[in-house]
Parts: C-alpha cells; sequence; structure tokens
C-alpha cells in the first residue's frame, strides 16, 4: 500500500483522521478501535501498514505497542490533502 492506496481504505482513513486531530496522542491497537468503531484485529493490521508507510511510529514494549504520529510535517501535510479530498459527502 502507497500515500495514494489510503484513500481506498476506510479503516486506513478513519485511523488517519483520529492521529491527524490529535497529534500527540499515543494510543494502542484496542484503544484505536474503541475510538474508530472497527474491529481491533483489522486495526491492528492497518496500524501496522501506517508504521511502513511511516506515517504512524510504534512504540513497542513486551506487553503491548502504542502507536503515535509522525512529526515529518511533509508527509502531515500530504495527509492533510488526503483526508480533505476523502471527506464524506
Amino acid at each position: 500500500m502507497d500515500l495514494a492506496g489510503l484513500r481506498k481504505s476506510n479503516i486506513h482513513l478513519k485511523i488517519l483522521r483520529f492521529f491527524h486531530e490529535n497529534q500527540a496522542s499515543i494510543d494502542t491497537p484496542r484503544g484505536v478501535a474503541t475510538w474508530i468503531g472497527e474491529d481491533r484485529l483489522k486495526v491492528k493490521r492497518a496500524l501496522e501498514d501506517l508504521v511502513k508507510l511511516q506515517i504512524l511510529i510504534a512504540h513497542r514494549t513486551t506487553s503491548t505497542t502504542g502507536y503515535s504520529y509522525t512529526r515529518d510535517a511533509k508527509l502531515i501535510s500530504k495527509i492533510a490533502k488526503i483526508l480533505e479530498q476523502s471527506k464524506p459527502s
């Protein structure tokens, strides 16, 4: 998956919107799933997709993984455009 492909995935867009609107947050797959109303396993897979794209940062411990938003200003700007273009009408 690439940045353009994110537009096609509702779950990826929901996660992007959550982190874009809460840029200082760090949350677990369970927490993100609760916030966006999606299945935890699907959320976990999508979170890892976003880590591979360097949109999210994985903070791994022995018991869980927390995810936070990138600090890359150029990438945040690109994501803002994707979210703007993907708003439900």
